[in-house]
């Protein structure tokens, strides 16, 4: 089960951001990650670190190369958990709805 603190500690940084949105493209290597960086390899190594130890990202081995890839069981993990933040977003502008509803003048009522 994925860490959700460590999810979401390591998504506090805006490079480990941008490297996910790019892993959402399709998987990468180390080098392919860091080619829109102003930063080295071995930075950009230690971001993927972060990531794969919060279960966001997994490796792959294929011969000398190790791409990088999404990690769908921490991914959903954290889509679920934000899901069930914005049924209860939800829930509260229903009845925030329905306040401002009762509260309406009735139509062709006379206000004073």
């Amino acid at each position: 089960m994925p860490n959700l603190d460590a999810s979401f500690s390591a998504l506090a940084d805006p490079t480990r951001r941008t490297i996910l949105a790019r892993l959402a493209l399709g998987e990468a290597t180390v080098r392919e990650l860091a080619e829109p960086f102003e930063m080295t390899q071995p930075a950009i190594s230690q971001h993927l670190k972060v990531l794969e130890k919060a279960g966001l990202i997994l490796r792959r081995v294929d011969g000398t190369r190790r791409p990088r890839r999404l990690a769908k069981e921490g991914i959903e993990a954290m889509d679920q958990w934000l899901a069930t933040l914005r049924k209860a977003l939800e829930k509260n502008y229903n009845r925030l709805d329905e306040v401002l509803a009762a509260m309406e003048p009735e139509k062709g009522r006379k206000t004073r």
